[in-house]
């Protein structure tokens, strides 16, 4: 059995999205307030505090702050566990101290286990179930299909999604045909062993002058400031329309990126890469 992570698009109606809107406000509020506890308690008393002290203080938060208790007792552990994740990356060094999030930033939450939600899918589209909030239809597809274990509800680009991981046993394309090499690069996305340079689309580029004229005039109108100045309905408008290209240039990217590694599976039985800092070789933009 192997475990696979799918993505589907959710279609709430106006009442189940500004549920889902007002949700992931709290889980925001929560994800600040437990970083906040931290801070506090070890400025001021030098106490630690960790995940479980934090988690067993949800009963009684619940019984103050009654909005939270639809939300599920196991979505706010994950919430909790998220910031306990954020400190352990900060106290072994590989990221800075925790921030506080806006609440237009903050993306979703998670249900870590089959508790609080239920999906009626066989991989093919279906509908998603959220306790307290109801039936959401789904649509998406999956190669393989299994036992859902968890769920993780995304807001970006003013679209829901539903990712789920699933336990399943793998179908993979039967071929003998041979083995092949992978380099690669930043002026040419891939170059194999047998001499094909497989070239970077550049997708960012072609689309690179609209979002350049689509941020001018987005400059041009009043933004939000931490003097929490309202924004104007053009700046909105403004940036919603560069969000929108970007959002499709991240979708051309990433349909390009599965064609491509699609055809080349199905094509060799044994694939070798390298092992590259890519990041470090993308930051000069030279190969």
């Amino acid at each position: 059995m192997a475990t696979k992570r799918i993505t589907f698009r959710l279609y709430p109606n106006k009442k189940q999205a500004n549920q889902l809107h007002q949700w992931r406000k709290l889980h925001c509020l929560l994800y600040n307030a437990c970083i906040a506890n931290r801070k506090t308690q070890y400025k001021q008393f030098g106490h630690s505090v960790d995940y479980f002290e934090q988690q067993n203080c949800l009963p009684e938060f619940k019984k103050v702050w009654e909005e939270y208790k639809p939300l599920g007792s196991q979505a706010l552990q994950a919430t909790i566990k998220r910031v306990d994740f954020a400190f352990q990356r900060f106290f072994k060094l590989k990221s800075g101290y925790p921030k506080f999030k806006a609440s237009r930033r903050y993306k979703g939450w998670t249900y870590p286990s089959p508790s609080g939600w239920s999906i009626e899918s066989s991989g093919h589209h279906g509908h998603l179930t959220l306790n307290n909030l109801g039936k959401i239809q789904i649509r998406g597809k999956a190669r393989d299909w299994g036992i859902p274990n968890s769920c993780t509800i995304i807001y970006k680009q003013e679209k829901w999604y539903a990712s789920t991981t699933v336990a399943c046993d793998t179908t993979r394309p039967t071929t003998d045909i041979g083995a092949i090499g992978l380099d690669f690069g930043v002026n040419h996305a891939i170059a194999t062993s047998n001499e094909e340079l497989i070239d970077n689309p550049r997708f960012l580029k072609q689309s690179q002058e609209k979002i350049k004229q689509l941020s001018k005039k987005s400059r041009r109108k009043r933004a939000p400031n931490k003097k929490k100045t309202k924004a104007f309905r053009r700046w909105l408008k403004a940036r919603k329309a560069v969000s929108k290209i970007q959002s499709k240039v991240a979708r051309q990217r990433q349909d390009w990126q599965h064609q491509i590694s699609s055809k080349i599976v199905s094509d060799n039985s044994l694939i070798a890469t390298e092992k590259l800092n890519l990041k470090g070789m993308t930051r000069k933009a030279k190969g």
